[in-house]
């Protein structure tokens, strides 16, 4: 005969007893523990430590300093490194910035981003720490080594964030605008984060007595938490659009050429974008010093060239005082090499690098004549030549020279940017497309018969690009080489961008983010839901298991796997008094509670 009905039931009873005493019961994990006290504080022997008894806080007045000032360092240091990262796009700009100002190359925003990284890392390991031990019920010690560390990652922070605030301001609008591409997963990872620290949380708040510290405490998380739900409904990103509203992916025009495959402004490098699927080709035109256009973007040779070598006494002189002959004897391709500025050099192949170590300043006749081979648009700046140039007064009917007499290139196909004397360069070649390199009113920009605009990407609109599309005039966006970026620039309806990397832009498909609006609602409430619904589990889990802890006081029971804290009498009792909201949640807790003893299960 198999066990009677009432057998059953007692079973029953016994194994939800087991369960509910082993949720009541606080294990004390001593080896894990002992690693993260041992990290944390250096507090390798239990003795070292303390544990944090109910109704006290976590840690002292110090530690607890030390602890916010952690909190602190943390949030200044991510926001620093989310600041340094989305600003890879224009790391060479800032490392050519350096070069100019120190004599030298360093590829020093790489340098910056890895040791903010490393600072980042140290004090999230840190802050894991102390989360961990709090959650274990351990008070908080942090050794006077981590505390230094801490100030000079603090310091870091700070100076590094206020020296390129003010060297580089331009900076921050790329911050703004990469939230419109990134906005969607940090606030799934920030929800996803408190979540996970509620747990922590609550253990604290239904153990300390004070009720000071519990309203600070749920107050400040709270306040973060409600903000961080209601984050997206202030977001905006062109990116959610409805079903089929996406327009086609914007021409990609090289910038310099493709200067992360082959030298800047170099025959090869023009090559190389038209290979890459470049629509495009941009350059800076400067005229030498008996009139011949080629191509140099700085003012000085001293960056891409051998000058210093071949004319040592003339590195500084401006590149438009050397005569075209001076300029043959030049090689325009060996420092890609050994600067590596993109650190994309190790791609090329054996025939790529002989090819570009041995280019040569290109002239503008050349430039064009590849263009018009390939059939492909060019824009350029055109720089005036400084005073006493022979061409000072002339360099804009001389570049207009070569455009229509000396190269087979179309008018059409050449976007013309310079602003000056822009009526005569009409007058002169009304099939030159007209580029103007500012906003204006559309009434302006027609009556000066422009056609498109080119636009620094940090003006990025995309109600401007909207209304100018509207007008027939189209946008081009400068300089765009990171992927996210021309994301955006894509669902904000540019129909161009001028790229350092065309070959890794001509692979994207579709935008990195691209969502319908009723898509990301769901996904946000969805988000926000599951997030409450589990931080009021783990609320009520901690209230449940400190009110039952409350009548385990005169006893010191033991476990398996190490000692419990003793509680002293009264000290959780009146849990129901002090938190009357969970009032009604007392006829859920048995008000007998067993717990294992050495001698065996007692009831309490």
């Amino acid at each position: 005969m198999g066990p009677s009905p009432t057998t059953l039931s007692k079973l029953k009873l016994g194994k939800l007893r087991v369960v509910r005493r082993r949720l009541l019961q606080r294990y004390e994990h001593q080896p894990y523990v002992s690693c993260l006290a041992g990290l944390y504080g250096c507090q390798w022997r239990r003795y070292q430590r303390t544990r944090a008894t109910p109704g006290d806080c976590c840690c002292s007045k110090l530690e607890c300093v030390s602890f916010a000032l952690l909190i602190m360092t943390f949030c200044l240091t991510l926001v620093f490194l989310y600041f340094w990262s989305e600003a890879q796009n224009d790391y060479n700009d800032f490392d050519w910035f350096n070069f100019g100002n120190l004599g030298f190359w360093f590829p020093w925003s790489v340098v910056l981003l890895v040791i903010a990284a490393a600072f980042f890392s140290y004090v999230t390991l840190l802050l894991l720490l102390a989360v961990c031990l709090l959650s274990e019920g351990q008070k908080l010690y942090l050794h006077w080594g981590h505390k230094i560390g801490i100030l000079v990652t603090l310091a870091f922070s700070i100076v590094a964030t206020a020296v390129l605030s003010d060297l580089w301001s331009k900076e921050w609008t790329t911050l703004l605008l990469s939230f419109q591409v990134t906005a969607p997963y940090l606030h799934v990872g920030g929800v996803l984060l408190l979540t996970l620290l509620s747990w922590p949380i609550a253990l604290h708040f239904f153990r300390i007595n004070k009720k000071v510290w519990r309203t600070l405490i749920m107050g400040l998380y709270l306040a973060v938490l409600c903000a961080l739900y209601l984050v997206p409904l202030g977001m905006y990103s062109p990116c959610l659009k409805k079903e089929g509203a996406l327009g086609p992916a914007p021409a990609l025009i090289g910038h310099r050429g493709a200067p992360m495959l082959a030298p800047e402004n170099t025959l090869m490098s023009f090559e190389k974008a038209v290979e890459a699927g470049g629509e495009g080709l941009e350059t800076d035109v400067t005229l030498s010093y008996d009139g011949v256009p080629f191509l140099m973007h700085d003012r000085t040779l001293r960056r891409t060239t051998n000058v210093q070598n071949v004319f040592p006494n003339r590195t500084d002189a401006p590149a438009a005082m050397f005569t075209w002959g001076e300029l043959e004897t030049l090689n325009a391709g060996d420092w890609f090499l050994y600067r590596d500025p993109f650190g994309t050099a190790w791609s090329l192949g054996p025939e790529d690098r002989a090819q570009a170590q041995n280019q040569s300043v290109c002239t503008l006749r050349d430039f064009l004549e590849l263009a018009a081979q390939r059939g492909k648009q060019v824009i350029f700046d055109l720089y005036r030549p400084p005073r006493g140039h022979p061409y000072r007064d002339t360099w804009i009917t001389r570049t207009l020279e070569v455009i229509q007499n000396e190269s087979s290139i179309h008018s059409h196909q050449v976007l013309w940017l310079p602003p000056d004397l822009r009526s005569l360069v009409q007058k002169m070649d009304p099939d030159l497309q007209q580029t103007s390199g500012s906003w204006s009113p559309v009434e302006e920009l027609q009556q000066n018969h422009i056609v498109q605009l080119n636009l620094h990407y940090s003006s990025m609109s995309t109600e401007m690009i909207s209304e100018y599309a509207a007008a027939n005039i189209s946008t081009n966006l400068y300089v765009i080489s990171q992927p996210w970026l021309y994301s955006l620039a894509w669902c904000s309806g540019a129909q161009s961008v001028t790229t350092n990397s065309p070959q890794l832009l001509y692979k994207l498909t579709r935008p990195l983010f691209l969502m319908t609006p009723d898509e990301y609602n769901l996904m946000w409430v969805l988000t926000d839901v599951v997030s409450f619904i589990l931080i009021l589990i783990i609320f009520i889990f901690h209230w449940w298991r400190e009110r039952g802890l409350a009548f385990c006081s005169g006893s010191k029971p033991t476990l398996e796997h190490g000692t419990y804290s003793k509680f002293r009498t009264g000290e959780l009792e009146g849990v129901g008094r002090r938190y009357p909201v969970f009032a009604p949640w007392l006829a859920l807790v048995p008000y007998e509670i067993h717990v294992h003893t050495h001698a065996g299960t007692n009831p309490i």
